[in-house]
Formats: C-alpha cells, structure tokens, sequence
C-alpha cells in the first residue's frame, strides 16, 4: 500500500502549474509583439525620413538625413574629432553627468528626509525652496560657466542642480506618506530617531526616491550637455555645438543618437536595479509590459 500511495504521489499536477506557465508564455508572446512593434515602428520613421530625403520632399541641409548621420558616426568612430576622440568626447559628458546625477540624488534624499522628518526645518527652508525651485535652471548654467569656467566643475554643478529637486520632492513626499501606525509601533518598541528613520521611514520612502531616478539622469545629462554648449573645451555638447556653426545637420543629429543611446542604457540600468531592490513588493498589473 505504501509503495502504491508514492508511485501515486508524482501523477499529481500541482492545479497552479499549467495556468503559471500559460501565463509566462502569454507575457512572452505579449513582449515578442510589443518589440516587433517597435522595431516596425523606427523602420517606417526612419526608412521615410530617408525617402523623403531621395524625393526631395525632405530638404537634408536643414534636417539631415540617417544616412548621412551614420556616416558622421562612422567618421568620428574611425577618424576621431576636432576635440580628440570620440571615446574621450562621451567620458567627459558621461563623467560629469554620473558625478551630477550621484551629487544631487545624495542631496536631494538627505534633504529631502531630513526636512520631511523635521517639521521646523521644513517651515525654515519652505519659502527658500519655492523661490530656487521657481528660478529656470538651465539659466543658472551660463552663471556657473562664468563662476567656475570651462572645465568640469561648472556642467557638474548644473546637472546637481537639475537633479537635486526631483529627488528632494519625492523623498520628502515619501517621508511624509509613511504609514503613522508603524511609526507608532516603532516608539512603543523602543526605536530611537534615528532607528525609526533608517528601518521605518526610509524602506518606505524608498519607492518614491527609486521613482525619480528615471528621470533624474536624464536631467543631469541635460546638465552636462547644456553646460558644454555654453562654454566647454570637450564633451559631446561642444561637438554637437560644433556640428551646429559648421551647418553640419548630419553631425547634431550623430550626437543626439549618441546621447540617446547613453540615456536608454541609463534608464535601462536604473530599471534592473529597481526591479532587484524592489522584489520583495507584489506584482502590480501591467507591470509585465514595461517600457523597457
């Protein structure tokens, strides 16, 4: 009987097995299509970009064509650029775009729990808040190239900026949504300032903060970039600033692929790491087709 009942136990299918992997092929299936999509999506753009081109509906001197921005790049890979190497253009703007992005999301967390945490601070600094978060920032560039030159220092600085505030207004959102129920029990077990903060208001703040790094290295890239083409000896902004006096519409539309590309494989990073902190939460609806 005993032999009978375990050769009898692998012939029962877990109920939950066929339908789990019904759903995993469906997901496959769903994303197979959405990539195909897209792909079909840029080939109709810039296959028509390019016929509009060759018909003369499409005047390149102004507006390029990807032929012709393939070429650039294939000329700057190969031959290099007025300021050096292609290589050396994309590791100053990515140095100071990671250095801005790193800066102001330490700031704008500290800041933003800090004053989230303390409602005197938050009184103090809320009108100073308002009144620099009000100013237009990418204005603020031509000031720290005139303050700290052409060098690095300035187009970091710019990208802190332009991060800091995103970031701050999230984290400090996110401190102020924690639930009061758990605060409470942290007091009654004991838990000091800081432990309520570091085990309590900071896990769960944190998917506001991991919220507005999507856009927050977009924002430092801008910084750098903007800041090269005020006044900078390297970077992909003087090259695209170049490109732009020499009429060259091929060259501005080589650097825009490059910056693209730079941002998609930040935003992709950015999206693994949050998808490895953040496995432990519930699978939200939809959150299967994600856009990267």
């Amino acid at each position: 009987m005993s032999t009978s009942f375990l050769s009898a136990e692998p012939a029962t299918t877990d109920p939950g097995t066929r339908p789990s992997s019904s759903r995993t092929r469906s997901r496959l299936r769903a994303r197979l299509v959405i990539n195909l999509a897209r792909l079909a999506l840029i080939v109709v753009l810039l296959g028509g970009w390019e016929l509009g081109v060759n018909l003369k509906w499409i005047d390149p001197f102004f507006w390029g064509q990807p032929s012709g921005a393939y070429k650039q790049l294939k000329t700057w890979f190969l031959n290099g650029t007025a300021q050096g190497s292609l290589a050396s253009q994309i590791q100053v703007t990515l140095q100071e775009a990671v250095y801005g992005f790193v800066i102001g999301v330490t700031l704008g967390v500290v800041f933003g729990i800090a004053l989230g945490r303390n409602q005197f601070l938050s009184d103090l600094f809320a009108p100073f808040i308002k009144v620099a978060n009000s100013i237009p920032r990418i204005v603020l560039g031509s000031f720290f190239t005139l303050a700290f030159g052409y060098g690095i220092k300035s187009k970091v600085i710019l990208a802190v900026v332009l991060v800091f505030f995103g970031v701050f207004f999230n984290a400090f959102q996110g401190t102020r949504e924690v639930d009061r129920n758990l605060m409470s029990n942290a007091r009654i077990l004991g838990a000091s300032r800081w432990q309520a903060t570091r085990q309590v208001v900071l896990p769960s703040a944190f998917t506001w903060i991991l919220a507005s790094l999507h856009i927050s290295f977009g924002f430092a890239l801008i910084g750098a970039l903007v800041g090269e083409l005020l006044g900078a000896d390297q970077g992909l902004g003087l090259l695209i600033k170049d490109s732009q006096n020499n009429t060259n519409s091929n060259g501005v539309l080589a650097g825009m692929v490059i910056v693209a590309i730079i941002a998609l494989i930040a935003e992709t990073l950015i999206t693994l790491l949050e998808r490895r902190i953040l496995r432990w939460r519930p699978a939200q609806p939809g959150a299967d087709l994600t856009i990267i």
